[in-house]
């Protein structure tokens, strides 16, 4: 199971690279969080108040701004939240993946299902001389991955017009109804609700009709594996997104600064490595994906 993952970073890395994207570092130590303070962690920084990373989000958006226009990074998150779930951890590894002059979230939502098809046949190459049982475990990803409407979601789940966010039941009902349908392991849930994406200040709303955002899932059979989508790059929306998710703008001042100048259309995604091998290798419990996992009881060894 090491080697599928082992085989999947190196996968990934390759597919982004061929793609002209720029492998970045990024903060883990922070003045602020990415949406709101509920999960984050509190760390004594000398003689003020730092928190751990819950994602580089801030960070990619900047740096499309300072011109790089392509990058990726793959490095540990944090999450406060006291989950005792199979599939979540406080400690985890995020793929994340930021890119610039974007003509819409197709040219988001292409990139990642690009990425994941490849770095997946990449990972089969490599298990399969290594006779590694999960080479043939690994699923053909087909395109393009289908498109379904969190509406249609709602729709099927008996709930039309709830625009209240998906657990993992509702996910679990959903990739049932698609596997029988479509056929497909990987889809997208798109359009996600301004309601439910309310302290996302970064992701856009559309123009046409404020309610909805160019949000996006993207799920493996029943199992959210990433989130991502078109960000808010006009600076008067996104201070207004702030202030509609209860957050300071004069605290994220060094972010907004990047805003300043003009930033170009962008979009990206933010995707969880483990869950993803924990799918993949068919494993009960996201802890036998991680070497040392953290949870809310877990802090040794």
């Amino acid at each position: 199971m090491f080697e599928l993952r082992t085989a999947l970073l190196a996968g990934f890395r390759s597919a982004f690279l061929t793609r002209g994207f720029l492998e970045v570092e990024t903060p883990k130590l922070l003045h602020q969080g990415a949406e709101g303070g509920a999960t984050l962690f509190g760390v004594d920084y000398f003689d003020q108040k730092a928190y751990l990373a819950q994602s580089p989000q801030l960070y990619k958006q900047m740096l499309i701004g300072a011109g790089f226009e392509r990058v990726f990074e793959i490095a540990p998150a944090f999450r406060a939240e006291p989950s005792d779930t199979v599939r979540h951890t406080t400690e985890f590894t995020s793929l994340d993946a930021e890119v610039g002059y974007v003509d819409g979230v197709e040219d988001v939502r292409d990139l990642l299902e690009g990425i994941i098809a490849d770095a997946i046949a990449s990972a089969r190459a490599t298990l399969a001389p290594r006779a590694n049982p999960l080479a043939g475990q690994l699923p053909e990803v087909r395109r393009p991955f289908p498109r379904i409407p969190f509406a249609t979601c709602e729709a099927w789940l008996g709930r039309p017009g709830a625009e209240r966010d998906l657990g993992a039941e509702d996910e679990r009902s959903i990739g049932e109804r698609v596997a029988k349908e479509l056929g497909a392991p990987f889809y997208f849930v798109t359009e996600f609700p301004t309601a439910v994406k309310a302290q996302t200040f970064y992701a856009q709303r559309q123009d046409g009709d404020p309610r909805a955002t160019w949000y996006f899932d993207l799920d493996f059979r029943g199992v959210e594996m990433a989130s991502g989508g078109l960000r808010e790059h006009r600076l008067d929306r996104l201070t207004a997104n702030l202030t509609g998710a209860g957050l300071d703008p004069a605290r994220f001042a060094g972010y907004l600064e990047a805003f300043r100048f003009g930033i170009p259309p962008h979009g990206g995604w933010g995707l969880g490595l483990d869950r993803l091998v924990q799918a993949l290798a068919g494993l009960s419990n996201i802890r036998e994906a991680i070497l040392f996992p953290r949870d809310r009881y877990r802090l040794d060894p």
